[in-house]
């Protein structure tokens, strides 16, 4: 009897970019160089058309033109480098690109979206509720001894189910960003200015946005500063970039800046790692193997993948699985987290619910080592992560699970009640029994969650 998933080594593969038509000429020196990659980023269905062409019909591009006009939360921002893992074994016809599992979530369009619920009721900008608790501007401190530093509200790439779309980005139609408030350098000080204050954190999560979109010196005297403070222990720097434009990372200025900051971290005993972004196999390519092994020799310590689980893309223990084999057998990074997507305006028909994501952990478990199984974590509002099976309640169907946590942040440090009161996540609509779903429909406002 044939296992339920066969392991087989699949060799990565760079798709060559000149069989589309916009890039045929295109040379493989022009497609390393990252400023080229940095400005031919697709921005409007009008420049994907000048790449794809009559490859795709016109019924596509209007697509994604309504959904950029309707109701998308993302700008559209797309570099050539992950354009071209969009049907990578040849020219991406209609129907392919419609299937495929990048397209999917990078160029979402008017179709994809729940025409019931395009939205769930209980959805928030900032589903997370990070904005709530900094402790100054841009610093999330929500886990007792570790807080996220924003230092950026840009990326190289925008995800349609970017958790930070509140902030994160060009305003859409449907929704007019948050911007930071200080400059730059007075944050990073205030940053900088309160872990020297705050002795209980040693873990700083540096992301944005994205550190590849932050000039290199900035980044480098940021994280210089970060070594400073004596109880950091844990540095890790965020890049969706590692996967969406490698080129940035193997370009000399960054290759010799991380291997200045390395040799301070182990001088430190500080641990300096990179946590990417990557929900598909197809998107792990010799380029990316190449980004990350030049991490490794500028002697980064762990390179960790933190993916979401996305309808459509990489909801099946087969796509799991293979993503987690060419990240760890192909490019030699770990496979750490996959989340459920989060709760954000227009992502319903993305989201998976929890029972689902439990079929999924228990699907996946035994094929891989076991440090590199990757956990598939649920981000509960005012909780933090907890893997999938942690949850304290479950009721199927309305869809509401309640979870516990066992410390406190900024915001409950006087409330008596916060380590025993149950915090709710919502499974999506269309994932409930007919009597859940009319439930719904009965103490819903019937009005959209990005309005909230």
């Amino acid at each position: 009897m044939e296992q339920p998933y066969v392991y087989r080594r699949r060799p990565l593969v760079e798709p060559d970019h000149r069989r589309l038509p916009g890039w045929r000429d295109v040379t493989d020196a022009q497609w390393r160089d990252v400023q080229w990659q940095r400005s031919h980023c697709v921005k409007n269905a009008r420049q994907l058309r000048s790449v794809w062409g009559d490859l795709v019909d016109d019924r596509f591009y209007a697509d994604l033109e309504r959904d950029q006009a309707e109701r998308a939360t993302m700008s559209l921002l797309i570099p050539p480098q992950m354009l071209n893992t969009i049907v990578p074994d040849g020219p991406p016809g209609t129907d392919a690109v419609y299937a495929d599992p990048v397209r999917r979530y990078m160029l979402p369009v008017l179709s994809d979206r729940d025409p019931a619920w395009p939205s769930h009721p209980m959805a928030t900008r900032d589903s997370l509720h990070e904005q709530e608790m900094w402790a100054v501007e841009g610093l999330t401190h929500r886990y007792p001894t570790k807080v996220l530093a924003e230092l950026l509200p840009t990326c190289p790439q925008y995800c349609g189910h970017c958790t930070r779309m509140d902030l994160v980005g060009n305003s859409t139609p449907q929704v007019a960003k948050l911007k930071f408030a200080v400059k730059p350098t007075d944050r990073l000080d205030a940053m900088i200015d309160y872990l020297h204050r705050t002795p209980g954190v040693r873990d700083v999560v540096v992301s944005g946005g994205d550190v590849a979109n932050l000039p290199w010196p900035r980044l480098e005297s940021f994280v210089a500063r970060l070594f400073e403070v004596e109880s950091v222990r844990d540095i890790r720097l965020a890049s969706k970039a590692l996967m969406g434009l490698p080129q940035h990372w193997l370009s000399d200025e960054v290759r010799a800046g991380m291997e200045r900051l390395s040799t301070t971290a182990r001088a430190r005993g500080v641990s300096l790692a990179i946590h990417t972004h990557v929900n598909a196999a197809q998107q792990v390519t010799p380029l990316v193997a190449e980004a990350t092994a030049a991490m490794f020799e500028a002697g980064v310590r762990d390179v960790r993948n933190q993916g979401v689980l996305l309808r459509g893309t990489n909801d099946s223990s087969a796509a799991l699985l293979d993503l987690s084999f060419a990240l760890l057998d192909g490019a030699g990074i770990m496979p750490y987290y996959f989340y459920l997507c989060d709760m954000i305006p227009g992502s319903e028909h993305w989201r998976l619910a929890v029972w689902q994501a439990q079929e999924l952990q228990h699907a996946i478990m035994g094929y891989l080592p076991g440090f590199a199984t990757p956990r598939i974590v649920c981000d509960v509002p005012y909780v933090g992560k907890r893997w999938v099976h942690q949850l304290d309640e479950y009721d199927r169907e309305r869809g509401i699970s309640y979870w516990t946590k066992n410390y406190t942040t900024a915001l409950e440090r006087s409330d008596p009640a916060a380590l025993s009161r149950r915090y709710e996540y919502q499974d999506p609509i269309h994932t409930l029994p007919p009597a859940g779903q009319e439930w719904w429909r009965a103490h819903s406002t019937g009005e959209l969650a990005g309005a909230r």
